[in-house]
Parts: structure tokens; sequence; C-alpha cells
């Protein structure tokens, strides 16, 4: 299978199960650092929800880009804030888009205390070319990094 069609397929595997994640944080049952993130459509207008992983990192709370060309990402970018609901509390954040050189050592952070298994999206995703500290921050210019603010 190419590099392609293993992302393609990892894509819809991952859609499928954030259907289930997003469907028990509605309903109030929250898990891991899953939130679910809404943020007006930049096209549509309508509020557009997301399961995203909100990381700590360098004593504060980012929320790192997994897959080339994600919706949110584009979105957030238009809006500028958004709201980050966890089981029933929610809350109105202001995401701030970190410039590329201040993310790599947040990228190397992401591997360095996540599960191997965060590393390994990176790649087959696409974004990186191995699933190392070093390799996913050289990948910075291809991964948003947000940092969550008080709105």
């Amino acid at each position: 299978m190419s590099q392609r069609a293993s992302a393609q397929s990892y894509r819809r595997t991952v859609n499928r199960i954030n259907k289930v994640v997003t469907g028990l944080q509605r309903i109030g049952i929250a898990f891991g650092p899953m939130e679910l993130l809404t943020v007006t459509g930049r096209r549509s207008g309508r509020p557009r929800t997301f399961p995203i992983a909100v990381l700590p990192l360098s004593g504060r709370r980012y929320i790192v880009q997994a897959f080339p060309n994600a919706a949110w990402v584009a979105n957030v970018r238009a809006a500028g804030t958004v709201t980050l609901t966890r089981g029933r509390r929610a809350s109105v954040a202001r995401l701030v888009e970190v410039p590329v050189e201040e993310r790599r050592p947040l990228l190397r952070e992401v591997v360095e205390t996540q599960p191997r298994s965060a590393a390994e999206r990176y790649v087959t995703t696409g974004l990186a070319a191995a699933p190392t500290a070093e390799a996913v921050a050289a990948a910075a210019e291809r991964i948003a990094v947000f940092r969550v603010e008080p709105a």
C-alpha cells in the first residue's frame, strides 16, 4: 500500500473514531486530553465541531495539527476564537498560532511526553519523515501549533 493510500485509510479510521469521541463528549463523558473544538466555518459561517487533543506543553496548553490540510486549522486562522468543551464544561478561548521557530521545541516535547503513537501519526499522515523528536521538529513548517489563551 502506498504512503498516500495508507494515510487515507488512517484518516478514515480516525474520522470514525472521532464520531464516537464527539458523541461521548456531547453526553458529558470526557477522557484523555480530548476536548471538542467548535469554530465558525470560514466559508459556511456555521459552527463546526472537531474532537481535538489539548496538550499541556511547557506549562501552557496547546493544540497541535495532526493531519495535513485540516479544516479546523483554516477555520481557526479565520475565526481567532473558539469554544472548547470537555465533558459538560465549555469555555471560549483564543487560539494563537505559534511561529515556526517556536514550534520546534514544542513538537520535540510532544514526541518526548506523549505516547509513541503521537509521533507515528505525523509519519503516517505524511507530515514528518520519521517518528523521532528531531524529525517531527524539523517538520515545524508543516505542523500548525496553537497556544490556548483566554478569550
